[in-house]
């Protein structure tokens, strides 16, 4: 019998549904807040990773092999990915959304592969071309007129560069630990790797949970159902099964092409954020999320040629 769907079209598929849930997270979260004055960043990053951790957990298990040349330093290395990349870089990410918009949030986050090509930079000692730092201003030059626009209509006393500034370090502390995976994913395995990252990431939130809340058993038996439900929704639809998605999708069409398929999120964000939210942007802000996109994107096309022409 023929198929229905070739490998590729299934990959893109996969990967247009993962950008789709990961863009609902701040749409979620935002709404989630507006619930009840005991939702913050923390108790909400407790729902979300608490209600995953069962799903890691079982992707950490099905997947497990031997460890024969895995080292000491390879899981000390596995703990600072999984804390920094989904525990830390997480909760700056929640926190920061308690001041920013939904939109600009997502603008800001966007930026994590520029991090990645200039820390890489450093790293490697090597000299960007033009067309990086190009594409580069072009990114960060467009980030900051959006920031600017809803700055001019943020009263002072909102925290507004606060909450951009703690995004800002959610997307470093991601970028970090994307340096990192392609190592530890050759010793581990991706989905062992990610199954165990982020169970490690699901840990760190809940220690975090326990040790900064008065009474969190009383506290979460006082949150309402609704916040529950947002909770379980963070967990498993924005971030347990966006990532088998994203996997699946890289297998079928390798990284570059997903992070390709993955650059409609910023816009898909802005689009929910209008519809649900009652988020709006002018045409400048438009203009400067046009911008970012198309910096990210040739950073992203640039990197993919120069794997290609090392491979």
């Amino acid at each position: 019998m023929q198929r229905f769907l070739t490998p590729a079209q299934i990959g893109s598929l996969c990967a247009i549904c993962a950008a789709f849930l990961f863009s609902t997270k701040a749409i979620f979260i935002k709404q989630a807040y507006a619930l009840s004055p005991l939702v913050d960043a923390t108790v909400l990053m407790a729902l979300r990773m608490g209600s995953a951790l069962p799903f890691f957990l079982l992707i950490a298990w099905f997947s497990r092999t031997h460890y024969r040349n895995i080292r000491a330093q390879d899981w000390g290395l596995l703990v600072l990915a999984g804390l920094l990349g989904y525990y830390f870089a997480s909760w700056l990410d929640f926190k920061g959304l308690m001041y920013i918009s939904a939109s600009l949030e997502r603008i800001i986050l966007f930026l994590y592969p520029t991090m990645t090509v200039i820390a890489s930079s450093f790293i490697y000692r090597q000299k960007l071309s033009f067309k990086s730092i190009f594409a580069i201003a072009l990114s960060y030059g467009g980030t900051v007129i959006v920031m600017l626009q809803e700055q001019s209509g943020t009263p002072h006393e909102s925290n507004f560069w606060l909450g951009a500034s703690l995004v800002f370090a959610s997307a470093v502390a991601f970028a970090s630990y994307l340096l990192m995976t392609p190592k530890l994913i050759m010793k581990f395995g991706s989905w062992h790797y990610n199954g165990l990252a982020l169970s490690i990431a699901c840990f760190g939130t809940l220690t975090h949970f326990g040790l900064t809340i008065d009474h969190p058993v009383q506290l979460m038996a006082q949150l309402p159902l609704s916040v529950w439900g947002y909770g379980l929704v963070l967990g498993f639809f924005v971030t347990v099964l966006p990532t088998i998605l994203i996997m699946q999708s890289i297998v079928r069409l390798g990284a570059a092409q997903s992070a390709m398929i993955a650059s409609i999120g910023p816009i898909l964000t802005i689009l929910l954020a209008v519809a649900f939210l009652d988020e709006h942007l002018n045409m400048i802000q438009w203009f400067g999320c046009f911008l970012n996109i198309v910096g990210v994107l040739m950073i992203t096309l640039s990197k993919q040629k120069l794997r290609s022409s090392s491979e």
